[in-house]
């Protein structure tokens, strides 16, 4: 009830509909609807996901599955949301000062989101509810549990931080503007809210976790050397790790040139806004490059970027790996042309006439949404490629489209 909408900026029609909280909101309980889509197909194509992550497994053959306890939880969240949208349009309609007076319904909704994670849920299993939280409680600070107690699953969960991190920004402006006696939460997002330092800081959080993951490994790998006195075949000597903590540095130049390309002095900084976009440019271009090639090579085991003899190895198809669990090889093109061109979403910036996209809250929250797509993408793959590691039976890649039907119409 903060802010007056007669001396702030207008306020877009987009946010007329969907105010800044209801948008972090919307976000976090799409990702968890993923989540149980992963969870649900994977298990179709019997793929044990609760063994990869070492979660515990059901006491009892009556227990619900996994994926349907997480649906619970996303319908738990999602039947709230929608009511308190309703709500709060039937109350505004879309008048401005009626939007930044009723800043507290969405507000009061992230409350109840909060508490959902944190309070026990009706339906859904305390044990896994523990469990997810100890896992938080453990990646917050950049820890990482060893491989038999749930490594993958540490993995996992802080990768899919990496695509929430500017849901996170965006939480922590709507938060400072609803603390703010000067902004309303619901008003024109203020994202210079809290100063420059805050929200780069906040966005760069996921990446450190990554990072000092990836540090982390790597000391263990060396350790583990030092004791046996000779390098492991399996692990190496480590340097996998350090490449894959170099891929997560590479995105702090990009979220720091983006704040001075922010700040209202660039040149105070002893260069001009050309230059800063010129250097802001390479440094996304090395990190969309650098996180594809990883994606594709290291995370989906995939031969796409190896030698023209594996590329083009006959016991496979072209750039993929003869191991496969998936049925169809064009899930695999598709999910690599699909990562590819999200992975380079940067490029719209280009565009003369969507030069100022991001700039629109419509576009920034379509970027975030694309990026959870992006993610849930990733992680049918991911765990599949996984699951291949540790399970050289019969060719997955041999099972009929037919037979793959079959089941389906079975199991549903």
């Amino acid at each position: 009830m903060d802010g007056d909408p007669a001396v702030e900026p207008e306020l877009d029609g987009f946010s007329r509909v969907l105010p800044l909280p209801y948008r972090v909101a919307l976000i976090i309980v799409l990702g968890i609807w993923c989540w149980g889509l992963n969870l649900h197909y994977l298990s179709l194509v019997r793929i044990d996901v609760p063994s990869l992550i070492r979660y515990p497994s059901r006491s009892s053959p009556h227990h619900p599955p996994h994926h349907l306890s997480t649906y619970r939880i996303a319908t738990f969240l999602s039947v709230p949301l929608v009511l308190s949208l309703f709500l709060f349009w039937g109350i505004t309609q879309g008048n401005a000062t009626d939007i930044a007076g009723w800043e507290i319904l969405p507000n009061l909704y992230l409350l109840i989101l909060v508490v959902g994670f944190i309070a026990p849920i009706p339906f859904v299993s305390r044990t896994g509810r523990s469990r997810t939280l100890a896992t938080l409680k453990r990646i917050s600070i950049g820890g990482i549990a060893e491989a038999q107690d749930g490594k993958f699953g540490d993995i996992l969960l802080a990768d899919a931080l990496t695509s929430y991190a500017k849901v996170m920004g965006d939480l922590f402006i709507s938060l400072c503007m609803f603390f703010s006696s000067k902004h309303s939460s619901t008003g024109p997002p203020n994202r210079s809210c809290g100063g420059a330092f805050w929200v780069p800081f906040i966005i760069s959080i996921p990446s450190m976790i990554r990072l000092r993951q990836c540090v982390t490994e790597y000391f263990r790998v060396q350790n583990a050397n030092k004791r046996t006195g000779q390098i492991s075949p399996a692990t190496g000597w480590g340097g996998v790790h350090l490449a894959n903590a170099l891929k997560y540095s590479s995105a702090f130049p990009v979220i720091i040139l983006s704040a001075l390309q922010r700040s209202p002095e660039p040149s105070k900084f002893g260069m001009s806004e050309a230059t800063l976009f010129r250097l802001w440019l390479a440094a996304v271009f090395v990190n969309s490059a650098y996180s594809f090639y990883w994606d594709v090579a290291r995370d989906w085991d995939l031969t796409l970027f190896s030698s023209k003899k594996e590329r083009e190895d006959p016991e496979h198809p072209w750039g993929l790996r003869r191991h496969r669990w998936f049925h169809a090889k064009e899930f695999y093109y598709a999910a690599i042309v699909t990562d590819a061109m999200l992975r380079c979403t940067w490029s719209f910036k280009l565009s003369p006439h969507l030069d100022h996209f991001n700039d629109l809250e419509g576009g920034i929250f379509l970027m975030e949404a694309l990026e959870v797509f992006r993610r849930w993408m990733w992680i049918f793959f991911r765990v599949e490629t996984e699951w291949v590691r540790n399970h050289r039976g019969p060719a997955p890649d041999d099972i009929l489209l037919g037979d793959m039907s079959n089941k389906f119409d079975e199991d549903d």
